[in-house]
């Protein structure tokens, strides 16, 4: 098996359990490559504030979401060091966010993710950095780390 049919099937492996992603949070996974993932999420009623606008919270879920599944996909169990975010635009009810998040490195036992939640226009609306640390285990039963 290459490395970009084992992220496949550790994407979907884990998608298949998250109920927080796939159930309560509604976020679709549509890729889940070696060190890459990319989530959608439609913002709901549900998701505004006080102001009307998605709730910062939702939009971290999203990217924390796609940062997991970025480095997990090497099928080794990684889990967060450390994350931040920047918010540069508010999304509204009926907004589609997009989240794309890729590997910039990956050293031992850690790596450094950047994901970019846009908008169904293309607009940036947060930027999200996160630190992985990978520990025992793998995702995919026997089958070897990419």
């Amino acid at each position: 098996m290459d490395a970009r049919d084992l992220a496949a099937r550790v994407g979907q492996a884990m998608y298949a359990v998250d109920a927080a992603v796939k159930d309560f949070m509604q976020i679709e996974l549509l890729a889940c490559e070696p060190g890459r993932a990319v989530l959608r999420m439609a913002v709901r009623e549900p998701m505004l504030n006080g102001h009307k606008i998605c709730h910062g919270g939702f939009i971290f879920t999203l990217a924390d979401s796609t940062f997991a599944y970025a480095c997990n996909s090497h099928n080794k169990v990684t889990v967060a060091a450390g994350a931040s975010i920047e918010f540069l635009k508010p999304a509204h009810a009926g907004d589609v966010l997009t989240c794309e998040g890729i590997e910039q490195v990956l050293q031992g036992r850690h790596g450094i993710y950047d994901m970019k939640v846009t908008n169904q226009r293309g607009e940036t609306v947060a930027l999200f950095r996160g630190k992985s640390a990978s520990i025992q285990g793998s995702i995919v039963a026997g089958e070897g780390s990419a």
